[in-house]
């Protein structure tokens, strides 16, 4: 099985990956500005994470989702893409990260679009 690995956009709430990191130490997150990508366009770092087996995760409702649906259009690969409302519970999304890492393969989330929390 292979585990779902995050990427974090760079607008990403750091509560959220210090939350899941506590209680899923192995789980693989990273982040934007942790390889160069904090100032890159969305396409960028969708093109990025497609690349290498990333899931992104984003607060960014407008621009990112819909960088999301045009690169699906245009049939580009996505490993997937979540996403999260500044306004939701921190808990609340980090137990949806938790139950993403714990019960499904990476290959589930590919070319989707989810919001959180599930």
């Amino acid at each position: 099985m292979s585990r779902p690995r995050f990427l974090a956009d760079h607008d990403l709430r750091e509560r959220i990956i210090i939350g899941l990191l506590r209680r899923l130490p192995d789980a693989e997150f990273l982040r934007c500005r942790d390889i160069g990508l904090e100032t890159r366009p969305d396409a960028d770092v969708l093109e990025y994470a497609a690349n290498h087996g990333l899931i992104v995760i984003t607060h960014d409702i407008n621009t990112m989702v819909a960088s999301a649906y045009d690169r699906l259009r245009g049939g580009q690969a996505m490993t997937g893409l979540l996403v999260a409302q500044q306004a939701d519970p921190v808990r609340d999304i980090i137990d949806s990260l938790v139950l993403i890492w714990l019960s499904t393969e990476e290959a589930e989330w590919r070319e989707k679009v989810e919001f959180l929390p599930l």
